[in-house]
């Protein structure tokens, strides 16, 4: 039992290091290794002790387990016909993808409580994180003020930063905490996060925002959603007409040419794809490329056809479907705003759907992993305490 819980300390941790050191690792490298060590090490050493756990999970989630299966199959056969530089490395990334869904229900072990105090720390810290690169950015530096902020470490692009530090800050929101000091610092912390988001100039994630914002009475039917919602309406007109100039000055980035340039490329490898981790290249014009879709769906059709974009909207319908039954749970709720945030940043600029971890997996297989949560979310008290006395013993 003692061991359990030693390695559940270690998993705990585990977590922190995937949302905090993103911002604060000094190297890409250290971060890998970081996750290996705390990540997929123990959920592998857990997995056997952990299997009623792993149990209930895919019977109160079959559909998402089927599916999830399916994908990773689809993905592995269509290394056959792969223009990838290692087809091994593809391979050994899905296997990574797999273990870090199976990290969760482990992490968990039947006590939804426990992820969303982990939540709730590292939303704190990715706070912080925004407040130091915005002190690093525009003080330290010298930056003006009309500069497209940077984050720390992995987020030193501004649109992944965004990326990251919003889904961050949307569930910071949705989980506040009781004490009245605490709170005092949650908001502080969620204004950081709001102010980085809106310096990263990145429209798709303040877009991304803003209707997750606007849209929050919809599931969470309380008075303070309704006042958020018109906070946030206030205050993005108010921005729109004191940054109008700057958010309006590259136009639409070639979003709609490149659409209609990666649709074109699904046309002719529509059944199979290019194959998992092949390179290309979206040509938009004379001389004007680029490396990805900026869409995670298009992108997942051009490697993995139609039949694996399918099989990828239907997990994310799922989470949407586990989370909105749960939405009267801290964390189903939570789950919600995380799921309408990431679908709407992920038409925009997402770029990798079976890469290593990184700053994309915030916006798709971390809303994935969490939902497999709400199997216990959702159960009842007898239930809960049950499968947890059986994973501690």
């Amino acid at each position: 039992m003692h061991s359990n819980r030693w390695l559940q300390a270690l998993l705990s941790f585990g977590f922190l290091w995937f949302v905090l050191a993103i911002a604060f690792a000094p190297a890409n490298k250290i971060y890998q290794q970081g996750l290996v060590a705390l990540v997929w090490l123990p959920t592998l050493v857990l997995a056997w002790p952990a299997r009623t756990l792993i149990g209930e999970y895919w019977r109160g989630q079959r559909v998402m387990c089927v599916l999830l299966l399916l994908l990773m199959a689809w993905a592995t056969i269509s290394l056959s016909w792969s223009q990838a530089d290692d087809l091994s490395r593809e391979f050994k990334r899905t296997l990574y993808i797999a273990v870090f869904i199976l990290f969760f229900p482990i992490l968990a072990a039947s006590c939804p409580e426990r992820i969303i105090r982990l939540l709730q720390w590292s939303g704190a810290g990715m706070a912080l994180a925004a407040l130091v690169s915005l002190i690093q950015f525009f003080v330290i530096r010298h930056n003006p003020w009309f500069a497209r902020a940077e984050g720390l470490g992995e987020l030193s692009h501004p649109i992944l930063g965004a990326y990251v530090i919003g889904v961050v800050a949307v569930w910071t929101l949705l989980l506040p905490p009781r004490g009245r000091l605490m709170q005092v610092a949650w908001a502080a912390g969620l204004l950081f996060s709001a102010a980085f988001v809106v310096m990263s100039q990145s429209r798709g994630a303040v877009l991304a925002l803003v209707l997750t914002m606007v849209l929050l009475p919809v599931w969470w039917r309380d008075r303070r959603a309704l006042m958020i919602s018109a906070g946030f309406i206030i205050a993005a007109l108010a921005g729109f007409w004191l940054m109008e100039a700057l958010m309006m000055a590259r136009g639409s980035s070639f979003r709609p040419e490149i659409f209609a340039a990666a649709i074109k490329m699904i046309s002719l490898h529509p059944w199979g794809g290019l194959g998992l981790g092949s390179p290309y290249n979206v040509f938009v014009a004379e001389g004007l490329k680029f490396d990805h879709s900026h869409n995670l769906f298009t992108h997942t059709a051009i490697e993995l056809g139609l039949p694996g974009m399918l099989l990828w909207a239907g997990i994310w319908l799922t989470v949407l479907w586990e989370s909105w039954r749960a939405r009267d749970t801290d964390l189903g709720r939570c789950l919600v705003g995380v799921w309408v945030f990431s679908t709407l940043a992920m038409q925009f600029d997402a770029a990798s759907l079976t890469g290593s971890p990184r700053a994309e997996w915030f916006i798709s297989w971390l809303p994935i992993g969490l939902a497999c949560v709400l199997v216990w979310a959702r159960a009842p008290r007898h239930a809960v305490v049950k499968s947890r006395v059986q994973f501690n013993q």
